[in-house]
């Protein structure tokens, strides 16, 4: 409903019912019509009138809640409101508090992301409550989310509507493909032995680099950051991923363009390491998530495919600088250049120059239209093309620093009769972002154009793009002006490698728009070559950027077309258009295709060269790429388009050998079957040669950090190791008396050898005592508690346990007394209405933790007498919905005792469940410990206790 006050504003301006846009008369190309001026102006009235709490509120929200729009004919507010009146929005703090988050539960949010490094959380909250939210001291900003997308080319433009799958439906549709594959693999069909292979690993001579170098991606680590990885357990029953792909609990997004990156890496790297965060749950989320994918999870080589709309492309903002981050710990990050299209191919929306004034006044406020024609003319609009007007992000950008932009520029879009149809007027009045954002109608339109105002302040570099669209003369006059340079972001970083797409197998399915030339072809069965012509939807470069990321100006007092500096992007061209097992991506065309094909490169080249320098890998990309369209290095392929043997010849790659101490058995002397305080025993200790090539002059030195503890001798010698081999020798340790019972003995195994990859370190906790044959049991007490929907909070309930000691095995169940697939049952032990939702984990009292389950069972319902115990014969990872309600014994994601044992288990344990998806909802009801300890030795003068248990016992019946 329109308030008091604007409903006043807007009739003293005469604006409340202006006149209807068949009857206004079209603008020209240097002026706005009556209708525009009139809408202009009452917007700007709106914006005249912010309190201190609305101007931190987003343009397009304060509009929706102030029901402005609707009184304005033709007007979208832009805001995207649910059924139910809520907002997804971004709450830009100066600190992610417990009170802050409290209080938005209070107002009513949904918690949908929460970053406190970037100060930053995603919440769907109620729209008359944003003001309240804004007018928190510790809020800076409420911006309507910003919104983010892959580099995928989809086969059908923009304009035809896309039937909407379900999440039921794509839970059967997933459900369907792994059970498939499993009986596939069962049956050990000829599917199942012939995975499909990227038409990219041909093209890019990757299959005999690997043959001619002896390298596979041993010793790397490779992981993507995009949607999600839906389909993953499907790829691995498949035989197209390795079954051990490093997700990020609570990080498996939503989609599949992950999975088929990652099958694309391991088709060219099959030996690499891979794994996976999702891009998609924030902008600062996913900046989170590049620096867990190195600092956490360890990946050296990172890929992405994704870009977010408020990404500046003048100075690194937060994504951008966690991949600094990364890139200055030594990581290799690729990024798509995008599918934003190019100036040399007439497929470009993009513009960037300095503000040129108009000399055209704009409302009854303030601002000058900008002239995009400059020098050659005056014309304040920029034509969209009608074939390409649906549904496009417009951003707007100007060289202000971020958080301090203190010249106010606004952004329009209005019809061909002269009506503004959607508008972004924020404030930037000295601690705000320069950056504007709008959406054309999801339908598209005819004769849409845009115009850029300066609201006030002074002239500024500006970018405007169409992010997908594309600017074309209109049909009544309106001239359109490209520049290149639509590639920004964090695939513009410094040392980042963003990568252009060029096809490897068969054209690309339709015409981008109708008309246009025909798309190229790739060279597959053959490899990429000086003929090969880059996708005309590939965005260009150059990116100018004038502030470092800390907001320092590159060139002091020019910010201009002269100042700051130009980074040459894209850097280099990959394969698309491959195919792979993954539903909707066969075949898989945009820059979101190649640029893991750069990244799966990239690991072969470390793979063969371990240690190799960033600036090296860089060097030898672009030495040896093949030059390709222009001659000399151009803005839309960079250098050109890779060779894996020519990289790998550049760099002097070899197979490297990669020994590794695994697993040792422990023999006691006195013929028990533990290791207790006083005793002596054998520790064989195995080594294998993981690598592609031969380990010589191995040896492995034993020590112990453990106090008392002697290893005998300290070192041995295990010769040459053959690729897939293993190596075996007997090692003595004697264990002190004194050796507290349940504390495990360390043991570290340092393996030296020749090759770049040595010494390789790993250590060893062994078990001290007898375990005990008998388990405790421990449940929780409380009343049910409640999982949010959606939310990274989650519920937890905690569970005491007292009398054990240290803990020898650690088997959890979820309960219940009665089960069944009813959502709403509370006699099961966790009901919720998609089980495939949830991601458990279980804490000890150390901090310790170990995932349970992990966005397993789709759609399935309810988890009821279910036992994670480390040595059940299935892992609930196979679950699918058939198996519902979920019960029986499984094998957690993570081992319970190998992560939880060892430590005092007497203390508070947490077990904690998030939902992350949205949709579904459900309780925590009954879950326990069952916790293992360690026999006691008996009282002096006591018979001995006959120690016939094994760590290995039978799972705890409940």
């Amino acid at each position: 409903m329109l308030t008091a006050g604007a409903a006043a504003l807007l009739a003293a301006l005469g604006l409340v019912s202006p006149p209807v846009a068949g009857a206004a008369p079209a603008s020209g190309p240097d002026a706005f019509s009556e209708t525009a001026q009139q809408q202009i102006a009452a917007l700007q009235a709106v914006k005249a009138g912010r309190t201190a709490a609305e101007s931190k509120v987003d343009s397009k929200l304060l509009v929706a809640a102030k029901g402005v729009g609707k009184q304005l004919n033709a007007l979208q507010s832009g805001a995207t409101v649910s059924a139910a009146g809520t907002v997804l929005v971004d709450i830009r703090a100066s600190k992610v508090s417990p009170d802050l988050l409290a209080g938005l539960t209070k107002a009513g949010a949904g918690i949908r992301a929460v970053s406190d490094r970037y100060g930053s959380v995603r919440a769907e909250v109620p729209l008359g409550k944003v003001g309240e939210i804004a007018a928190r001291g510790d809020v800076k900003r409420v911006e309507q989310a910003d919104q983010a997308m892959t580099a995928r080319e989809l086969a059908t433009p923009a304009t035809t509507p896309e039937k909407t799958e379900t999440k039921q439906q794509k839970a059967d549709r997933i459900a369907g493909e792994l059970q498939k594959a499993v009986s596939a693999k069962t049956q050990r069909s000829a599917a199942a032995a012939a995975p499909l292979v990227s038409e990219g690993d041909r093209a890019h001579n990757a299959d005999l680099a690997r043959q001619q170098f002896g390298v596979t991606g041993v010793g790397v680590k490779a992981c993507a950051l995009s949607d999600g990885v839906d389909s993953l357990a499907a790829s691995q029953a498949k035989g197209e991923l390795p079954p051990d792909v490093d997700v990020i609990a609570g990080q498996e997004g939503d989609g599949d363009e992950g999975t088929a990156m990652l099958e694309i890496i391991h088709d060219l790297a099959p030996r690499a390491a891979l794994g996976f965060a999702s891009a998609f749950n924030s902008d600062a989320s996913f900046a989170d998530n590049i620096r867990k994918l190195r600092f956490e999870s360890h990946c050296d080589v990172i890929v992405d495919d994704v870009i977010y709309f408020k990404e500046s492309p003048f100075q690194d903002w937060i994504i951008a600088q966690a991949v600094n981050d990364v890139t200055a710990d030594g990581a290799l990050y690729f990024s798509s250049a995008g599918n934003e299209g190019n100036v040399a191919s007439g497929t470009a929306a993009h513009w960037e120059g300095d503000f040129a004034d108009s000399g055209k006044s704009v409302g009854k406020f303030a601002g000058t239209a900008h002239n995009f024609a400059g020098a050659a003319g005056n014309q304040i609009y920029e034509p969209i093309s009608n074939a390409s007007s649906a549904g496009v992000p417009v951003t707007l950008h100007w060289s202000d620093p971020l958080g301090a932009s203190a010249n106010d520029y606004d952004l329009y879009l209005l019809n061909s009769a002269g009506a503004v149809v959607s508008f972004s007027q924020n404030v930037q009045d000295g601690t705000q972002d320069p950056y504007e954002i709008l959406q054309t109608p999801a339908f598209g339109g005819t004769g849409l154009r845009l115009a850029v105002v300066k609201f006030s302040g002074a002239n500024r570099y500006l970018s405007l793009s169409a992010l997908r669209g594309r600017f074309s003369d209109s049909a009544d006059g309106l001239k359109a002006y490209n520049t290149p340079g639509v590639t920004v972001g964090h695939s513009a970083a410094r040392d980042a490698f963003s990568v252009a797409a060029a096809p490897a197998a068969k054209a690309f399915g339709r015409a981008l728009e109708p008309g246009d030339p025909a798309n190229p072809a790739g060279p597959y069965p053959g490899s990429f070559s000086g003929a090969t012509k880059a996708e005309r939807f590939t965005s260009d470069g150059p990116r100018r950027v004038f502030y470092e990321a800390n907001g320092t100006p590159i060139t002091p007092g020019n910010v201009s077309s002269t100042g700051g500096e130009v980074r040459n992007k894209p850097e280099i061209t990959a394969a698309d258009g491959v195919q792979t097992s993954v539903s909707g991506f066969n075949p898989f065309f945009g820059t979101s295709a190649a640029a893991p094909h750069a990244a799966a490169i990239a690991a072969l080249v470390l793979s063969g060269n371990p240690g190799l320098p960033p600036a090296e890998v860089r060097e030898a990309l672009i030495n040896t790429a093949i030059d390709i369209e222009t001659p000399g290095r151009d803005n839309f392929t960079g250098s050109g388009v890779i060779l894996a043997d020519k990289v790998l010849a550049y760099t002097g790659a070899s197979p490297q050998p990669l020994a590794v101490a695994k697993q040792p058995t422990v023999t006691p002397a006195d013929g028990g079957s533990a290791l207790d305080p006083g005793d002596t025993a054998k520790v064989t200790l195995p080594v294998t040669n993981d690598g592609d090539g031969t380990a010589v002059s191995t040896s492995v030195v034993l020590t112990s950090p453990t106090p008392g503890v002697t290893v005998a001798p300290r070192s041995k010698s295990y010769g040459t190791i053959s690729p897939g081999q293993t190596g075996v020798n007997d090692f003595t340790i004697t264990v002190p008396a004194s050796q507290q019972l349940g504390v495990p003995v360390v043991l570290n195994a340092r393996v030296t050898f020749a090759g770049a990859h040595s010494p390789t370190t790993t250590s060893f906790a062994l078990p001290v005592g007898t375990p005990s044959p008998v388990a405790q049991d421990f449940a929780y007490a409380g009343e049910p508690v409640a999982i949010p929907d959606n939310s990274p909070v989650g519920a937890s309930v905690t569970i005491p346990v007292t009398g054990v000691g240290r803990a020898s095995k650690v088997t959890f169940s979820v309960d219940g007394t009665t089960c069944s697939t009813d959502p709403t049952s509370t006699t099961v032990g966790l009901n919720h209405s998609y089980v495939g939702d949830l991601v458990g984990t279980l804490t000890s009292p150390s901090g310790a933790k170990a995932t349970v389950f992990q966005r397993n069972g789709g759609s399935g319902k309810n988890l009821c007498q279910v036992v994670f115990a480390d040595n059940a014969a299935a892992a609930f990872s196979t679950v699918t919905s058939a198996n519902a309600p979920f019960t029986g014994s499984w094998r957690p994601t993570q081992a319970l005792t190998g992560n939880l044992a060892g430590a005092a288990a007497d203390g508070t344990w947490t077990f904690g469940v998030v939902d992350a998806a949205g949709g579904d909802a459900g309780f925590i009801r009954s879950v326990a410990l069952h916790i293992n300890g360690f026999v006691q030795p008996p009282a002096a003068g006591a018979p001995s206790n006959v120690r016939s248990v094994t760590n290995n016992g039978p799972v705890h019946p409940l």
